[in-house]
């Protein structure tokens, strides 16, 4: 890290959540603009901020892979805007936040997951208890009756789970870690954390 570092005129982290600190600590000697573009609580940002110092731009990516338009990356902070500058042109649409401090981006990607990615888990959890209790078939058909295109929403639970799970429990304890942070209930996010550590049903 240290040699890409020394060879670089700017760099920009997107790695699990778990390794961001560790990654922002190994290129402590950087003097560049650095964008964290992790999915990590505000705190997390700071802790990564105290690690490379105020040069730092806060990152939160929302939206599918930026291979078409759609994808949103969220900044705040130092050198917001020469960031936005960098990506003009491509796939990935920046955008500023005005508000909500240095560490904004890491919040609204934090709040956002907490909703996309958490309710997943849950519904991963729902059909699991069912099949587990012997009424998966007639909580099948009963979501059929009542919340018709749930059952495409479990699939795609199912198959994100199998193939990111690995990073998503990260990012679900930095949004337990998060909610904690401004008083309300961590456990929701925890749990979704241990689902997708061990998603029921992703196979």
């Amino acid at each position: 890290m240290a040699t890409l570092a020394s060879r670089s005129e700017l760099l920009v982290s997107i790695c699990p959540p778990d390794a961001a600190l560790s990654i922002a600590r190994s290129i402590a000697g950087f003097d560049g603009p650095f964008l964290d573009a992790n999915a990590v609580s505000p705190a997390t940002a700071a802790l990564i901020a105290q690690a490379v110092g105020t040069r730092i731009t806060d990152g939160g990516i929302i939206g599918p892979p930026p291979q078409h338009a759609g994808t949103r990356l969220y900044l705040s902070g130092h050198q917001a805007e020469r960031f936005v500058d960098l990506f003009a042109g491509t796939a990935i649409e920046a955008r500023i936040l005005q508000d909500g401090g240095p560490y904004a981006a890491s919040a609204l990607k934090m709040a956002f997951s907490a909703w996309s990615k958490g309710s997943a888990a849950l519904l991963l959890a729902a059909a699991a208890a069912g099949s587990r209790l012997g009424v998966g078939e007639a909580l099948n058909n009963e979501w059929a009756l009542s919340r018709p295109g749930l059952a495409d929403r479990l699939s795609a639970a199912r198959h994100d789970a199998r193939e990111k799970g690995w990073r998503w429990a990260g990012e679900m304890d930095e949004i337990a870690s998060m909610l904690a942070a401004v008083d309300l209930p961590a456990g929701f996010h925890a749990a979704a954390a241990d689902i997708y550590r061990d998603p029921p049903g992703a196979t």
